[in-house]
């Protein structure tokens, strides 16, 4: 559709009662027809329709991904070739927080990773749905611009497994991320934390647990306590995190609520079902520090870039985040994508703009790193 005349795109989306320039200034007429598209073929999300809706967004998150991010995995030749990939990735089984089988995508560059860093990917879904395949084209990005390793974590999903278990898993992955980091031509002291909506939530969890464990955060939730301050003591702090218009405060409802609740790709029906499952039975409130961000312990956070999406819903929690990270004295960068709405990345390979704004992204984060990591030298 991207190479359809504007007129013809405006008029596509007219007749599918799509947003126009003036709802959406920042949003081109490609865009906004794969808005009014997605709006027009949505279905209202039902708790009981989970498994079904997570069957359906692994196959059509695939499908919008280039196939050239496919054509190569480990089982196939090493011998280089004119046209061949210089990434390479594999899957292999972890332990998760509960001592069975998890899987992890590792991609590694040809070039043994020039700055020893390696990225540890939460993919998002509203803690319900995605996988390491939905994700994978970001992670090859990330890969292929930057050298880095990359490590994505096929977590735990609600309803079946409720808070805090997605976060227990992603804590399990970066021990092993910090025990193995040798064979990711990485430093145990160069991991970065990184994940999109609600992996984005699970990233930053992950850094306030790592750098300010609290026992008491763990208590009545029938785990042994002792066992998960033993995992985290001695681990090291991340180096900075790269939220994805993250989740930040369930609780709580912001002006971008009102604004972009209704026609867009998440709505306020989606983060209600998902909200619901996560939660129900868990045993915690949304304002828990294991669940919401904002409530837990910052004043030990890494160094954090911090992307929102313009038509999100969840773009004022992300940016208030943000700004609470600042008035703690964490060193912060913001980046808002004009234009985009909630889950752009996986509109890189169907979108020429959200492809080129992903890749800045990408470039901006490696910049911020960079600068992070001469500081450290001196």
């Amino acid at each position: 559709m991207g190479y359809l005349p504007s007129p013809l795109l405006e008029r596509l989306s007219h007749s599918l009662h799509g947003p126009d320039a003036k709802q959406y200034p920042h949003a081109d007429a490609h865009l906004r027809l794969i808005l009014a598209l997605s709006h027009k073929l949505k279905r209202p999300l039902h708790l009981d329709k989970l498994a079904t809706l997570r069957h359906k967004f692994a196959a059509d998150a695939v499908a919008m991904q280039s196939p050239i991010v496919w054509r190569q995995s480990e089982n196939e030749s090493k011998l280089p070739t004119k046209n061949s990939a210089t990434v390479h990735w594999q899957d292999k089984l972890i332990a998760n927080a509960d001592d069975e089988d998890m899987t992890v995508r590792c991609y590694q560059h040809d070039d043994k990773n020039p700055d020893d860093v390696v990225m540890l990917f939460f993919h998002g879904g509203g803690f319900c749905i995605g996988d390491i395949n939905t994700h994978h084209e970001f992670c090859h990005a990330v890969c292929t611009q930057t050298g880095w390793s990359v490590v994505s974590v096929d977590y735990r999903l609600a309803p079946e497994y409720p808070a805090p278990t997605a976060l227990r898993d992603c804590l399990s992955a970066y021990a092993c991320v910090v025990d193995h980091c040798q064979r990711l031509n990485a430093s145990s002291s160069r991991i970065v934390l990184a994940g999109d909506s609600a992996g984005g939530c699970l990233a930053i969890l992950v850094a306030q647990q790592v750098s300010a464990p609290d026992a008491a955060q763990w208590l009545n939730l029938g785990l042994d306590v002792e066992k998960i301050m033993l995992s985290l003591h001695g681990l090291p702090r991340p180096l900075a995190q790269l939220p994805l218009y993250p989740v930040t405060d369930i609780e709580t409802d912001y002006p971008s609520w009102a604004l972009y609740g209704q026609g867009l790709l998440l709505d306020h029906t989606d983060v209600e079902v998902f909200d619901s499952a996560y939660m129900q039975q868990s045993g915690l409130s949304q304002s828990h520090a294991l669940v919401s961000p904002m409530h837990g312990n910052n004043t030990h956070m890494c160094p954090s870039y911090i992307v929102a999406a313009e038509l999100d819903i969840l773009r004022d929690e992300a940016l208030a985040y943000a700004e609470q990270l600042k008035d703690t004295g964490i060193e912060v960068k913001t980046h808002t994508v004009l234009g985009a709405p909630h889950g752009f990345i996986h509109l890189m390979s169907i979108h020429k703009g959200l492809g080129h704004e992903t890749n800045d992204i990408i470039k901006g984060f490696s910049r911020f790193l960079h600068k992070l990591t001469t500081t450290e030298g001196n």
